[in-house]
């Protein structure tokens, strides 16, 4: 045995890596977020911690000596005074602060050495997770041509690509509708919109009244953009150069898939060259994931110090019911449909089927978005699941694009919860126009964190929910909106693993556990 393989065999398997540094940057993210609070900023001179650690100026007022909170101050009006009780001083707005009659200063003026210590050591954390998820994004859009050019261009026969096709836009959308039916039945069962009392839900709808109004400009611009005929239109790109530099999937999709499908018809010696050139461009992208891949873990323990760190664990508690409804809808989805349905099919085991997907898995998890994983998806489909290249070539770049699964469960889950916390209630007909809302708005959606939420909002405007039910229920579920949107992301990726295996396994191209480790070795050895 050479040095180079006792190396290897003594090094830890990446997906043990992924997860040890996620337990990390959940631990750290805790500790962080119970011992560096408000007070420890004011303790070094930061009045505005958000403006500091984005080094930005910002005033705020300046409260009379020996007062440390505004719930301390008065200002005559009793609902004036329950909005102190609940606001940190630069949270104060211009409304109170001018009924407090107090006079604005510039936050942090006293920031210190140690204050800007802590915000380097923030950046630079940010710095590492960031760099990586561009990274990562990166390499998403060439992946998603090359390989579905080879993918396409490989099956050859228009029938077999048209039959796998059909297939898999079929399984999608039928897994699509399930998970939308799991959320629902789920939340009709448990009502979790009736442990939220309607003081917490108008405490946790004040703060975020900014994002759900951004998030309802957001659904209604792309409402706007996607009625009619226009949906059909925009899988055509006028300008295909564009749809790449801008990343927008389904037309890249659709632009792989007309040059995959036009190599078909050339003559053999005209084919070969430009199938070598593309087939050659997805080994240099998926070479260059693989460096990446070297410094997942270290960067998946700095995206959950931060989102850990700025979130804690308190939101959970207030809406407890709900989100532990979200979770429990899309562990049905990934511990039983996906490998039940997987293992009658293909007849993969329950083992394999995850150990082969957990680094897509815990990537998917850390970054929240099924985009920016889809290249260590495909590799661990093609590689470690046995997935044949023309299939994961094919059938992956589609479902990151159309299959959002645990996205499609959370929304029925979460218009019913809005639905209850404001009394109303879905008939049969409702509900079942949000089966059907939530599956086609996933289509095309971008694979990017926050997606979720846009795509809620079409659905309770296509259910005519009150404007000001919208706004307050997406003001009061966008204080776990990121935990939950990292779970549903992980759903949507072992979605679109157990549609590969599938489609794969019907068509005869899903390798044997000897056939997986022998590639795997072969792999290692040119590593």
């Amino acid at each position: 045995m050479t040095t180079a393989e006792r190396r290897r065999r003594k090094k830890l398997a990446i997906h043990w890596r992924i997860l040890i540094g996620l337990i990390l940057g959940l631990v750290v993210g805790l500790v962080v977020n119970a011992a560096w609070t408000d007070a420890t900023w004011r303790g070094l001179g930061v009045d505005h911690p958000a403006a500091f650690l984005e080094s930005r100026e910002a005033e705020v007022p300046r409260l009379p000596d020996g007062v440390r909170t505004p719930g301390e101050l008065t200002t005559g009006d009793p609902a004036l005074d329950r909005q102190l009780d609940r606001r940190r001083t630069h949270e104060l707005t211009p409304e109170l602060i001018d009924a407090l009659g107090l006079e604005t200063v510039e936050a942090n003026q006293d920031a210190g050495l140690f204050a800007r210590a802590a915000r380097f050591v923030r950046q630079a954390n940010d710095f590492v997770g960031s760099l990586f998820l561009r990274a990562l994004i990166f390499v998403a859009v060439p992946i998603v041509l090359f390989s579905l050019v080879v993918g396409a261009a490989s099956i050859g026969d228009p029938a077999k690509l048209g039959r796998i096709g059909g297939k898999t836009l079929g399984i999608y959308l039928l897994s699509t509708a399930v998970a939308i039916t799991v959320g629902l039945l789920l939340a009709n069962i448990v009502g979790p919109g009736g442990f939220v009392t309607d003081e917490v839900r108008d405490q946790l709808a004040e703060r975020g009244q900014a994002a759900a109004a951004d998030r309802i400009a957001q659904a209604d611009q792309r409402r706007q953009e996607t009625t009619g005929w226009g949906t059909l239109l925009n899988l055509l790109p006028a300008n295909p150069f564009r749809a790449l530099a801008e990343a927008q999937m389904l037309q890249v999709v659709v632009t792989a898939l007309l040059v995959g499908l036009a190599l078909t018809r050339l003559p053999e010696d005209k084919r070969a060259p430009v199938l070598r050139v593309f087939d050659g461009m997805t080994d240099v992208v998926i070479r260059i994931v693989h460096w990446i891949m070297s410094i997942a873990p270290y960067a998946v323990f700095a995206l959950l110090v931060s989102v850990v760190a700025d979130m804690g664990l308190g939101v959970l508690g207030a809406l407890g019911g709900y989100v532990l409804v979200v979770i429990a809808g899309l562990a049905i989805m990934m511990f039983g449909v996906y490998p039940g349905v997987l293992r009658a099919v293909a007849k993969v085991g329950y083992a394999r089927f995850f150990r082969a997907i957990a680094p897509a898995q815990l990537l998917a998890f850390s970054s929240s978005s099924s985009g920016a994983t889809l290249p260590v998806t495909m590799e661990c489909v093609e590689e470690r699941l046995g997935v044949s290249e023309e299939i994961t070539s094919f059938v992956i770049p589609i479902g990151a694009t159309v299959n959002m699964d645990g996205t499609a469960l959370y929304q029925g889950v979460a218009t019913v919860f809005i639905a209850q916390l404001f009394g109303m209630n879905l008939d049969l007909g409702q509900q079942l126009t949000v089966v059907l809302t939530a599956t086609l708005a996933s289509i095309g959606t971008a694979a990017v964190p926050g997606v979720g939420m846009v795509m809620l909002v079409i659905v309770m405007q296509a259910l005519r929910f009150p404007t000001e039910v919208m706004t307050t229920g997406v003001a009061v579920i966008f204080a776990v909106d990121r935990v939950l949107d990292m779970c549903r992301t992980c759903c949507n990726v072992t979605g679109d693993c157990m549609v590969a295996g599938v489609i794969a396994a019907t068509e005869n191209e899903l390798a044997t556990e000897a056939e997986i480790a022998e590639r795997l070795q072969q792999t290692e050895g040119e590593a």
